[in-house]
């Protein structure tokens, strides 16, 4: 599986942007898709997981109520609609695919990443 993240910007706090990774191959719908970031200075983290049907979602603490993950299989893309954005967001934004189970917030669960979009916010 090869992973194409896409949609990060320059936005103000309070902004919104949605982040696209597009995946290549047929068995996209059945891997479990995580976002990670990873602030400058800072480790990788996890921001969010989507199961593979995407009727199952889970959220690191610090963007619950403000942003969502979802996936849509048919068009081999899972997203990441971040509103309330805040300076503390600002990261490289990285998508991974999971292939064995879903929903881990370890970055040694993911089998496949993305190359990184970068998001800035600015205050």
């Amino acid at each position: 599986v090869q992973l194409q993240a896409s949609g990060g910007g320059l936005v103000q706090a309070g902004g919104s942007l949605r982040l696209s990774c597009a995946a290549s191959g047929r068995t996209f719908s059945s891997y479990g898709m995580g976002w990670f970031r990873q602030a400058p200075g800072k480790e990788r983290e996890f921001v969010a997981a989507i199961n593979w049907s995407g009727g199952s979602t889970y959220y690191t603490d610090s963007v619950k109520g403000r942003f969502t993950i979802s996936r849509d299989n048919a068009k081999n893309t899972v997203y990441l609609q971040m509103n309330s954005l805040k300076p503390e967001d600002t990261a490289v934004y990285y998508c991974a695919a999971q292939s064995t189970g879903w929903g881990s917030a370890y970055l040694y669960a993911y089998d496949y990443w993305g190359q990184g979009t970068e998001v800035t916010v600015s205050s």
